[in-house]
């Protein structure tokens, strides 16, 4: 951990995950979660969210790319890993090396991976990824067209032990009649393709096709694991959109920066880029380290987003800059240079929500967590 904070910071509380965990086990019942932490864990840190997760009894682990396993392979993760994208040819041998489960994202694609394994004497392990509905990856399973003939083919590759099966859900976070049909059809679809396997003597393996809207209003589908993303990082995608199910959940991720300078300035002086906050009176202005190449959007410029300065709630006004933005704090008693400012997180009983940036930037939680860049250091929880 980091002796001082000289700029912004983010703080994950790794103990909340335990909490968070064992609300989405309430909903989600006798199905087995596994955790995602593609995208360093959605901007929460993907090594430091898997070991946690690992404390709670999480076997298995989804991520998007071949570099996102080897990075929790070299920490010292060896639990199962599902890449739930495309690995390029160049990198199959990781897959064997070090024992990571590749998705057949296309029936080619599974057609090229066997070729590898079968010249290099070795088996690959995968899970076969069934469209039922998102039309992004998957053999295609829908009314329009039903390719069973190529899931079947899949299992019985020579040297690709397919070990599991999923799909994945495209409006589950809607309550909609249409968009409940349209869900309920999808689970219709991968009971059938279930049924299908089976009736030609193939064991599916682990079976998945819950993502976290679809554990929140779909409940325990008698499926052999569900996918969290956001949900054990505390938070949803949105805090406007209603919810079949009730969780308590915490947020693990606080963000926070300090204070660089404090200054008044006069009426008709403009604050950053563009002019486009003008004072009508006199105005103390301290200046933030944190701009948009930290994760801050400049979208939600001028649009009275808050931050908490000592306990006080008070808007960013003019443009966010790359490094730095500005904070109406005229009515903050006592602030100084070095003061932490909350963005996302609690402060002296005061609160400000992801979700609020969200709103303003016209976008969802994952994207703005996920946005938080590199740059921020991402600390363990202090006791404040």
């Amino acid at each position: 951990m980091l002796e001082s904070y000289s700029r912004c910071w983010a703080e994950i509380d790794t103990t909340a995950i335990a909490h968070n965990v064992n609300e989405i086990q309430k909903i989600a019942g006798n199905t087995k979660i596994m955790g995602i932490v593609k995208a360093n864990a959605y901007g929460h840190g993907d090594v430091t969210c898997a070991k946690a997760l690992r404390e709670c009894g999480i076997d298995f682990f989804g991520v998007s790319s071949i570099d996102e396993a080897l990075r929790l392979r070299q920490a010292g993760i060896q639990e199962n890993i599902l890449i739930l994208g495309y690995t390029p040819n160049e990198h199959f041998h990781y897959l064997h090396e070090q024992n990571i489960v590749q998705s057949l994202v296309s029936f080619e694609y599974a057609l090229q991976l066997n070729a590898y394994a079968k010249e290099n004497n070795v088996v690959l392990r995968a899970h076969c990824k069934v469209d039922t509905g998102m039309c992004r990856t998957g053999i295609i399973y829908q009314d329009q067209e039903k390719n069973m003939d190529k899931i079947i083919q899949e299992y019985r590759l020579s040297h690709i032990q397919v070990e599991g099966i999923f799909s994945h859900f495209p409006v589950s976070d809607e309550l909609s009649n249409v968009s409940k049909a349209f869900t309920l059809h999808q689970i219709e679809l991968f009971q059938e393709v279930l049924e299908n396997l089976k009736q030609e003597g193939i064991e599916p393996g682990i079976r998945h096709i819950q993502n976290s809207y679809g554990i929140l209003n779909y409940g325990d589908l008698g499926f052999d694991y569900c996918r969290p993303g956001l949900l054990y990082m505390g938070v949803t995608s949105d805090d406007s959109i209603d919810i079949v199910s009730n969780p308590d959940f915490i947020p693990i991720l606080s963000l926070y920066a300090n204070v660089s300078l404090v200054k008044w300035i006069q009426k008709g002086q403009s604050v950053s880029y563009g002019r486009h906050y003008i004072a009508n009176k006199p105005t103390k202005v301290a200046t933030i380290s944190i701009g948009y190449a930290d994760g801050l959007p400049r979208m939600v410029s001028n649009q009275n987003l808050e931050v908490i300065v000592n306990g006080v709630k008070c808007p960013l006004i003019g443009n966010i800059c790359m490094d730095q933005c500005m904070v109406d704090v005229t009515n903050v008693e006592s602030v100084q240079q070095g003061d932490e400012v909350c963005i996302i997180g609690t402060q002296k009983g005061q609160r400000v929500t992801v979700d609020e940036i969200s709103r303003k930037a016209h976008s969802i939680n994952n994207e703005t967590l996920s946005c938080i860049t590199s740059r921020v250091p991402r600390l363990e929880k202090r006791v404040k």
